[in-house]
């Protein structure tokens, strides 16, 4: 294994360290102010997005999580698109975007140019890789344990040359952006089905009749309205085309399981960036700040918190870039438990450099002055998006287990 950037990597890695220093990182104070603007439309994108999202475009840095260049991407590996990833998430609110890389879009985008027919992908995928558009994934629902996909319990039933579309969704990434035109919809088509093979998704456009955002969902107060916020969905009676299906009846699961992968290693490597953000911010504090005659930065638990966070972040480091290799070299199916480890170590880890950073910084680490306790409320849902750490840990353990039975 040799983790080594190449070329390609290197060049892409210099404009964007550039472009984070002179336009991302320049810009979040704005960003603050946008959104903090009362004539701001309810829940849509800061005008100071699509600004950088112009720049983006200008300087070549654009869907660089798509590896297909025929489908718009940049064409790069993952283990390319690693440290570029890690580079955004030192400013998760505004570089992704700024970059078209931003979730739940990426793997709305991902799974289109996988497995969407030539229509759809024509239809949604050219203006969400063009960001003309922005798409939400509607899989987690109130009334089940989500984290079992074949709990899914919202209905979409053949009626002729349409499907129609009955349930409840709720923590809908996106949804509430007024320029969200399109849902990825999963629901049971079989129920007398195997499992795994109950499930199919459907592209339901969001001002389809009986389709009702019900209400905007915060997560740890914050509502996340430069993501376009979280919405609860309820579809009643929605009757979209037969061709608005994604794949074929009942792949439904296995549909969600190839988007998710890659879903998953792109939250790990940004929430690598993260947390060299805030090893950056808690050095620069404890050096400044002095107590009982000395900067923080001299007292033993505080350097012990520093070092033992440079240690983990390059333990994370390998793993992830280890991961993004064997994703290239044997594909996801090869790479599942290595996906698995990265999604079970990550937000664990990150959250606890996130939790001696705040600390470092007494009361300020908890308000609105530093952005750590936005990092650390964004980064401790990453222990339930996309699967739990419980259920991540299950399957690798049974894995484990399975050697020695």
């Amino acid at each position: 294994m040799d983790f080594s950037y190449d070329a390609r990597t290197l060049e892409l890695r210099e404009r964007l360290l550039a472009f984070m220093d002179q336009h991302v990182h320049p810009a979040e104070p704005v960003l603050e102010v946008q959104l903090a603007d009362p004539a701001r439309p309810a829940w849509s994108i800061p005008p100071i997005v699509a600004e950088l999202q112009a720049e983006a475009r200008k300087q070549g840095l654009w869907n660089l999580f798509l590896p297909d260049r025929e489908e718009g991407g940049a064409g790069l590996t993952n283990l390319q698109y690693a440290p570029l990833a890690e580079i955004t998430g030192r400013s998760p609110q505004l570089a992704p975007p700024a970059l078209n890389c931003a979730a739940p879009d990426t793997g709305n985008m991902e799974l289109l140019a996988q497995f969407g027919s030539a229509e759809q992908r024509e239809r949604w995928l050219r203006p969400l890789l063009n960001a003309e558009i922005r798409s939400a994934f509607a899989m987690t629902e109130p009334e089940v344990a989500s984290s079992d996909a074949t709990n899914i319990a919202t209905r979409i039933e053949r009626d002729g040359d349409d499907y129609v579309v009955n349930g409840r969704k709720f923590y809908i990434t996106g949804a509430m952006n007024p320029e969200c035109r399109i849902l990825i919809v999963m629901g049971r088509t079989d129920p007398d089905a195997e499992p795994h093979r109950r499930q199919s998704m459907i592209l339901v456009p969001r001002d389809t009749p009986g389709v009702t955002v019900v209400r905007g969902m915060q997560v740890f107060g914050y509502d996340d309205a430069d993501h376009g916020g979280h919405a609860e969905v309820r579809f009643e009676d929605v009757r979209v085309p037969a061709a608005n299906l994604i794949g074929e009846e009942g792949s439904g699961f296995a549909i969600a399981q190839a988007r998710l992968g890659p879903g998953r290693i792109h939250h790990c490597m940004r929430a690598i960036g993260i947390a060299e953000r805030a090893v950056e911010l808690m050095c620069r504090r404890t050096l400044d700040r002095v107590a009982f005659g000395r900067p923080l930065a001299e007292q033993g638990v505080v350097q012990d918190w520093i070092a033992e966070s440079r240690v983990r972040i390059e333990q994370l480091r390998l793993l992830v870039l280890k991961t993004a290799w064997l994703m290239d070299t044997v594909g996801n199916r090869g790479a599942h438990t290595e996906i698995q480890a990265i999604k079970i170590a990550t937000p664990s880890t990150v959250e606890w450099i996130l939790d001696k950073a705040v600390q470092a910084h007494g009361a300020a680490g908890v308000g609105q002055d530093t952005p750590l306790a936005r990092l650390w409320a964004g980064n401790r849902t990453l222990r339930l998006a996309d699967g739990p750490d419980e259920v991540h840990k299950r399957s690798l353990a049974r894995r484990e287990l399975k050697r020695y039975r």
